[in-house]
């Protein structure tokens, strides 16, 4: 029989695992209140980038497991029509700290080639004076709201049911929602970010803890090329203008704006790019989680019937395909 499966959660993950599942010959029902674009997901600058993850976010997982989340992208990508920019990155800093970086790199066996500074001016136009780079082809990017779109889309193709509503309870096979309909089920996945609200359903995600990030949009400042790294920040050159982030607040949840982390992430960014400090800018805040190994919280939880697919800390983007394999794959498969 056909396998009804309840997903909790529009964002990346939710929307990527129910097109795998849906593509596996389940029948999908998908339930997010919010509008698409407007979680997490769509505050995000949409980096693949297991390379430079690796040296700016150590310990957040496993370098392999990175590598392999990335290398699962381009034939997901093409099934639903989401484009990939492949340029890579460069990440810019003084001799010092690419010494530093380009050992720690080689520790985890990754490689970048060294650029010089008036390499990296050449390649990166309005670079700073005196900061040299290291370059790789490994990170890609993609456009988050573009591809949450994309993946709307699929959805819709493959039969995908989408309700915009909240689960509230769930037993038995039956899920409660917050406008009192009622979905049978025979599973439910949680894939709502950051929320605890389900705890009484799973009791896994009070072991979640909120990580609220600030990113910014310089809608005058389009420039191609490779995204610019940096410790403590980034800038994605994009047609709508550069992405620039990004902050991470451990325990806050509060989904508005904060003009002093605003000017932070400014002053970080222009101290690299000196053209953002006259640039124009808007600002927008998301809300990931986290859990205390810095894994995502993937599989069964305590509670029959449910699963598990959160706490993917800052790589929502790169880690959805493979989520939604390894959740596709146990509970397809579960009896």
């Amino acid at each position: 029989m056909t396998r009804r499966i309840l997903i909790a959660g529009g964002g990346v993950v939710g929307s990527t695992l129910a097109v795998t599942l849906a593509r596996a010959g389940a029948r999908v029902t998908l339930a997010d209140p919010v509008a698409p674009g407007a979680n997490a997901s769509g505050v995000a600058a949409g980096m693949l980038a297991p390379v430079f993850e690796s040296l700016f976010d150590p310990g957040a997982d496993d370098v392999e497991r990175l590598l392999a989340a990335r290398d699962l992208w381009p034939n997901f990508a093409a099934s639903v029509g989401i484009s990939i920019d492949r340029t890579g990155a460069v990440a810019v800093g003084s001799d010092d700290d690419l010494d530093d970086w380009a050992a720690r790199l080689s520790d985890a066996g990754l490689a970048a080639a060294r650029l010089s500074p008036a390499a990296a001016r050449a390649r990166l136009p309005g670079l700073a004076d005196g900061l040299g780079g290291l370059g790789t082809g490994g990170d890609w990017r993609l456009d988050p709201i573009a591809a949450l779109g994309a993946l709307r889309a699929a959805g819709q193709a493959l039969g995908i049911r989408r309700l915009s509503l909240a689960v509230t309870a769930f037993a038995g096979g039956r899920a409660m929602t917050d406008t009192g309909d009622v979905i049978d089920a025979d599973a439910l996945i949680i894939a709502t970010g950051a929320s605890r609200s389900l705890s009484g359903i799973a009791p896994e995600l009070t072991g979640l803890t909120p990580i609220k990030g600030h990113i910014l949009r310089a809608p005058d400042l389009i420039f191609a090329g490779p995204t610019v790294r940096f410790a403590g920040g980034y800038v994605c050159p994009d047609p709508a203008g550069a992405i620039i982030g990004a902050t991470m607040e451990a325990g806050r949840s509060d989904p508005a704006i904060d003009p002093a982390q605003i000017e932070r992430v400014r002053d970080a960014a222009a101290r690299v790019l000196p053209a953002i400090a006259r640039a124009r800018l808007t600002a927008s805040a998301g809300v990931r989680a986290a859990t205390a190994d810095r894994r995502p919280m993937v599989g069964r939880s305590v509670t029959p019937g449910v699963w598990l697919a959160v706490g993917v800390r800052r790589n929502g983007w790169l880690l959805a395909p493979t989520v939604a394999a390894a959740v596709t794959r146990e509970l397809m498969s579960a009896s």
